[in-house]
């Protein structure tokens, strides 16, 4: 097992490009079984749960074709009934968004509960409650039995803004007969994405962007191409290394509409950034000082879905957060175990309380000194790796398998970026 050996406190200094959005590669790659035309896929990020992805639509009879390293052509000439792995679903969450797809071409799956990250509770019943409204029969003993004799258009009202059970729900209902009217759906940059690439494809998706989908369903779709966008999270990620070394670097294609109510939060840190076209600057000049509520309150960063600040970059503006001046209170209501890697940031010299499972206290700057220390999931651990950057001395983090489950490169990019980072085997 590898292991990053970081000697931190050297400020990042040059420029960066972020890989594809990881959370728009896996959808697009289940979409990929809606045709049996081939697809080209630009900007895919190789990371561990694309590649997890890739092999679970190969079992299910597509053909990946790797044009270069980061393009392949998709052709699913017939989706095939397969055992699927248990293993293999239990890598990725996103195993799940096979269901819409294989459900909409072949009509049948069995598929084995879903893993990835152990973050608390992941609900999976806002996909169940949309497929069956789409006219599908579920039952579970051990594995989901799902089968139709053929989906229709309904109108669904999501009991959350779930975005993987959106997007199962769009992928199903794109090939439905008739109408369907998806409310309170998730409307991130990678739902939008996937929406796009479907009516690329011949489908009919009205509202994108927006928290009500209207989906008329057609009856075929053909090939196209289609190129991923940046990955905000790495954006993001590649800010707060930043920071937190006092660095100065410049991020190409950055994707900074999407980048607005990030901007407002990384604000109330005392972290400015400058946009040119679509290259984002983040100077070394930073106030890093926390901005008080009226009247001196305590200021709140609360999650939630979007366009509010999204769950999975909590962790990064928690250790942004351990270098600034003053106090800040983080609530991230969705998942009850987000929080539980600050323990190791706390052995690191943070001063951080954790009230409970879903919020922690913060109060800053402090300085932070070289730990062993374990990754526990991909954006903890990318976390626990800014905060090595940051320290004084010698850090090792352990289990990086976890974090290249969602950043392509990670120590490649750093070290071009100035960083002190090696890979070893344990």
């Amino acid at each position: 097992m590898d292991q990053f050996v970081i000697t931190g406190g050297t400020p990042l200094r040059g420029a960066v490009t972020p890989s594809g959005n990881k959370n728009a590669a896996l959808p697009l790659l289940a979409a990929c079984l809606l045709t049996d035309e081939p697809v080209i896929l630009r900007n895919i990020p190789r990371i561990r749960d694309v590649l997890a992805m890739r092999e679970l639509i190969e079992n299910l009879g597509a053909t990946v074709e790797e044009l270069e390293p980061n393009a392949w052509r998709i052709t699913t000439k017939q989706v095939r009934a397969s055992d699927l792995d248990p293993d293999l679903c239990r890598r990725i969450r996103a195993s799940i968004l096979i269901a819409g797809p294989v459900l909409a071409r072949a009509g049948r799956l069995l598929l084995p509960p879903p893993g990835g990250d152990v973050i608390g509770r992941r609900r999976l019943d806002t996909h169940i409650l949309a497929l069956r409204k789409l006219g599908t029969v579920i039952t579970y003993d051990r594995a989901f039995d799902l089968s139709t004799d053929g989906l229709k258009g309904a109108d669904i009202l999501m009991d959350e803004a779930s975005v993987t059970a959106t997007e199962n729900a769009v992928m199903a209902a794109v090939l439905a007969q008739g109408e369907t009217k998806l409310r309170n759906a998730a409307s991130e940059p990678h739902v939008q994405e996937l929406c796009q690439f479907l009516n690329l494809l011949g489908g009919d998706i009205q509202g994108i962007g927006s928290n009500t989908l209207i989906i008329n369903g057609v009856q075929k779709l053909h090939g196209g191409e289609f190129t991923i966008g940046p990955d905000l999270l790495e954006v993001v990620s590649y800010i707060g290394a930043a920071v937190v070394t006092r660095g100065n670097i410049r991020i190409h294609n950055a994707g900074v509409k999407y980048l607005e109510m990030i901007q407002q939060v990384f604000q109330r840190l005392g972290v400015h950034w400058q946009t040119q076209g679509d290259d984002l600057l983040v100077p070394a000049d930073q106030s890093l000082e926390i901005t008080p509520d009226l009247d001196g309150a305590l200021p709140e960063i609360k999650t939630n879905v979007w366009p509010a600040f999204p769950t999975d970059l909590t962790s990064i503006a928690i250790t942004v957060a351990t270098q600034t001046s003053g106090s800040v209170l983080f609530h991230d209501w969705m998942f009850s175990g987000r929080m539980y890697f600050t323990d190791k940031l706390v052995g690191m010299g943070a001063r951080i309380i954790l009230c409970d499972p879903y919020r922690c206290l913060i109060q800053g700057p402090t300085q932070l000194y070289g730990e062993k220390l374990e990754s526990p999931d991909i954006r903890a651990g990318m976390a626990l790796l800014l905060a090595a950057l940051a320290a004084k001395g010698e850090s090792k983090v352990r289990n990086v398998i976890q974090i290249e489950r969602g950043y392509e490169k990670v120590d490649e990019k750093l070290r071009a970026l100035g960083a002190e980072i090696t890979r070893t085997s344990e």
